[in-house]
């Protein structure tokens, strides 16, 4: 006896291999996609963290061209020129809490200032 072939709607083997081949192109696509965004979201961080960082060197060439243009404090020092110190180590605080300067960073240029 011939075997005889259904014509029409595929049979559960045909249904089961045709929702492997969709699900296994979704997988793909979803995959590249999620490659896509994170190298997307990789180029732009690097790019926030160079500005953040040439913002730090200008921020130091700037403090470092003040020192230097302005004459070293007395040995005894004022009670204002303290309170000039403690503005300034606020406001290296507050560079190192924006994320702007580094733990190094901020440490050197507090040893700078007091000493």
């Amino acid at each position: 006896m011939p075997l005889m072939r259904r014509v029409g709607r595929p049979g559960l083997i045909g249904m089961a291999a045709r929702t492997a081949v969709v699900a296994g192109t979704a997988t793909a696509v979803s995959g590249g996609v999620a490659r896509h965004q994170q190298r997307k979201a990789e180029e732009e961080y690097q790019e926030q963290y160079a500005a953040q960082q040439a913002q730090a060197e200008q921020l130091a060439a700037q403090q470092a061209a003040t020192q230097q243009a302005s004459p070293p404090p007395p040995s005894s020092a004022a009670p204002g020129g303290e309170t000039d110190l403690v503005a300034k180590l606020q406001q290296l605080a507050a560079l190192k809490d924006q994320g702007i300067l580094s733990d190094a960073e901020f440490a050197a240029a507090k040893a700078k200032l007091i000493g």
